[in-house]
């Protein structure tokens, strides 16, 4: 009985200690549960991994294959097409060239058998340009002798009449100057015999009358004869200053001659210059026209039998004023004025035409750039995470 009381919290202490024991273990059990399941979980997470990269791995394989085949066969096709489109556009070159030979041939024979006529057309231009030179040098020719035969007969007969009238003046004066001193001496006797007489008032009176009217007469005639010899003199500076400018006038249109027969013969060159360049040209463009220009080399007039009437009516009058006479002239040049602006529209729409082929070819790029880009960006998606095959990783537990 005294034993129980001591026995009793031995027993309660045993059990507690046996309770925290368990309950110790049981902790411990549980934290390498824990730790155990843990290690299970990062084992399985890291298998997982593994698994999901193989997988993407044999995915972007497949993946890559897929395309590589299908790629190949595209390629494949392209370069059939590519190969048939080449074998068709050499076929039609090879029947494009041996046509082109063809016509070359048959151009060069046309172009032979024009040049020889033309050749032939040019020679008898220049020869008869060449006969025009000689018939217009030698009626410059004679112009010049008449001219210069006429300068020299008035030439001739002004210094002949010069010369006369100065005999005429010179005969003048010298029996002017005879009268003159015959007078004086006349005077001087009638003086002398005066004063001889010196007592006879009448006569002295009458022989002074005499001598003072001699003496007036004389001046009166000295005077008329100093006037006329003036009016001459005047004559003769007049005929010289004709006979002057009348050799000046003549100089000035030798000179004016001279130049135009120069300017003529430059400008004749000029246009025998002009002539070769475009037969050459003509030549050059021969070569270069299409059968089609051959065959109708002249577009069709657009006007009407009765317009076509009232034109050559209108060009068979006689033009009256100049510039419609200039045109006539140039009437030759109709035909090529037709086919020079024939050229135009062609060149004209061969540029729009080539404008046209330019934005199609830009067009185009733009369409290869775009379809290259999908291409490459078609084969940059395998790279990217499949989002089927992404895994969501959780955050590891913290120990």
């Amino acid at each position: 009985m005294a034993r129980g009381p001591i026995t009793a919290p031995t027993s309660a202490e045993a059990e507690l200690l046996l309770l925290q024991r368990q309950a110790l273990l049981e902790e411990e059990q549980a934290k390498i549960k824990r730790a155990l399941l843990t290690h299970f979980m990062q084992e399985k997470l890291s298998r997982e991994e593994q698994s999901s990269l193989w997988g993407l791995h044999k995915v972007r394989t497949l993946w890559r294959s897929a395309q590589r085949k299908a790629k190949d066969q595209e390629l494949r096709q392209d370069i059939e097409i590519l190969s048939q489109t080449f074998a068709r556009v050499m076929d039609c070159k090879d029947g494009t060239i041996e046509a082109l030979v063809t016509e070359l041939k048959e151009a060069e024979e046309q172009q032979n058998r024009a040049l020889s006529s033309h050749l032939d057309l040019t020679d008898q231009l220049l020869q008869l340009q060449r006969c025009r030179l000689g018939y217009l040098e030698q009626g410059f020719s004679a112009q010049v002798g008449a001219l210069k035969a006429e300068f020299e007969a008035e030439r001739r007969a002004m210094l002949e009449q010069q010369d006369w009238e100065s005999w005429v003046l010179q005969e003048m004066e010298l029996a002017t100057e005879q009268e003159h001193a015959r007078s004086e001496q006349e005077a001087l006797l009638n003086f002398q015999s005066a004063r001889d007489d010196i007592k006879n008032k009448d006569m002295v009176t009458t022989t002074r009358g005499q001598i003072a009217a001699h003496l007036r007469k004389s001046e009166e005639q000295t005077q008329r004869i100093r006037g006329d010899r003036e009016d001459a003199h005047q004559k003769l500076q007049k005929l010289r200053a004709q006979v002057t400018q009348a050799s000046t006038t003549a100089h000035t249109h030798l000179v004016t001659l001279s130049s135009q027969c120069s300017a003529t013969l430059k400008v004749l060159q000029q246009l025998v210059e002009k002539a070769q360049r475009l037969l050459r040209l003509a030549e050059l463009c021969r070569r270069l026209e299409t059968e089609e220009e051959k065959v109708l080399p002249f577009y069709p007039s657009s006007l009407g039998e009765l317009e076509q009437q009232k034109v050559r009516r209108v060009l068979e009058e006689t033009a009256s004023e100049p510039l419609a006479r200039v045109m006539k002239d140039y009437m030759g040049l109709e035909r090529f004025w037709q086919r020079f602006n024939k050229a135009k529209l062609e060149e004209k729409g061969l540029e729009r035409a080539r404008a046209a082929l330019a934005d199609r070819n830009q067009e185009l790029r733009k369409l290869l750039q775009q379809y290259l880009a999908g291409a490459t960006m078609s084969q940059k998606v395998p790279k990217d995470p499949h989002p089927l095959l992404a895994i969501k990783q959780k955050p590891h537990p913290q120990k």
